[in-house]
């Protein structure tokens, strides 16, 4: 074949290349297009976002969706996590591009951290970040420490805000190396060596972000860029799980031996699980990545018929050929 990624040897072995997409987790959520995704460990269900109504639902690893709650003043949400004591949804609300709730006066200019109180389905805290800073606003994705910080990027403005657990709100760094146009600054996670990941879907750069001093950035130097790189999600083993899409739909796990100064591929996904346009991912129980398939070039296609069906999808790692 003629991609050297799926040249493998394991354990002296030539690998078997799987003939098969992996497993999904189809659900029905008609006009949703969710993009962001975070599993309940002790519920076993996974929390879903819309892009196109702002809907927060709930998903059961049967595939069973429900609306865990609704509000069309959303217009639009994106990235999800949960509270490190399992009781509270972090959601990131924008008005970025494919609400079907868009108005002139959020257009481009909304970003907001909202809680959801899981066991009630009740909104408990509604963040405006936007007044932060000037110019245009997309809160995309976001990551929780252990004491329950907040992080956002906000992809338009291309700063990482801050938000305590007594709801102060602040910009947490904003850096020149960030800037690009379009989307910029997307998935982020939280390294417990005090540190942030972030990648840029502009750039296709990811940067290292100290915690204790913001205004420290460095561009983790890596194999290659990940141009549309969108959500991130750390491993338990230190691995970076990044979601690729905008025509690479690929999902890739890099490991660093040098504390994510530099990073390599070490397995990817294989254009054969036909990924349709992946954002974000989670793990579950069983330790397996789920990722989410959006959908969103359906929103961009003013031929497509809006889907009712969404999934989310097994990310199958096979290694790179070392070389």
């Amino acid at each position: 074949m003629k991609n050297i990624l799926l040249l493998l040897l394991l354990s002296g072995c030539a690998a078997i290349i799987p003939s098969e997409p992996t497993a999904r987790i189809e659900f029905m959520a008609p006009e949703a297009y969710p993009e962001g995704i975070a599993y309940h460990p002790s519920a076993n269900v996974y929390y879903v976002s819309s892009a196109r109504t702002g809907t927060i639902g709930k998903v059961t690893a049967e595939g069973i969706y429900e609306p865990l709650y609704i509000d069309p003043d959303l217009k639009s949400s994106y990235g999800l996590k949960m509270h490190p004591e399992g009781k509270i949804l972090f959601v990131c609300v924008a008005d970025a591009n494919y609400s079907k709730y868009s108005t002139p006066a959020t257009k481009k200019k909304m970003s907001r951290l909202v809680s959801i109180d899981v066991a009630t389905g009740k909104k408990i805290r509604d963040i405006d970040l936007a007044s932060l800073v000037p110019g245009e606003h997309f809160a995309n994705d976001l990551t929780v420490d252990s004491t329950g910080n907040v992080y956002i990027t906000d992809s338009f403005a291309n700063v990482i805000y801050k938000v305590t657990p007594d709801g102060k709100a602040s910009v947490f760094a904003d850096n020149p190396l960030f800037k690009t146009t379009g989307v910029g600054l997307n998935g982020i996670v939280t390294h417990p060596e005090g540190y942030l990941l972030t990648v840029s879907s502009g750039t296709g750069t990811l940067y290292k972000i100290d915690m204790q001093n913001p205004s420290s950035v460095q561009k983790v130097m890596t194999d290659q860029y990940f141009i549309n790189g969108d959500g991130l999600y750390l491993t338990n083993d230190g691995s970076l799980v990044l979601v690729q899409n905008g025509g690479s739909n690929k999902i890739y796990k890099l490991t660093s031996e040098t504390n994510w100064q530099t990073a390599k591929i070490d397995s990817t996904t294989l254009a054969g699980d036909r990924f349709a346009y992946p954002t974000t991912a989670t793990v579950a129980k069983d330790e397996k990545v789920w990722v989410m398939n959006a959908k969103f070039n359906e929103l961009t296609d003013s031929s497509s018929v809006l889907s009712k069906k969404f999934s989310m999808q097994h990310a199958r790692f096979l290694p790179v050929l070392k070389k």
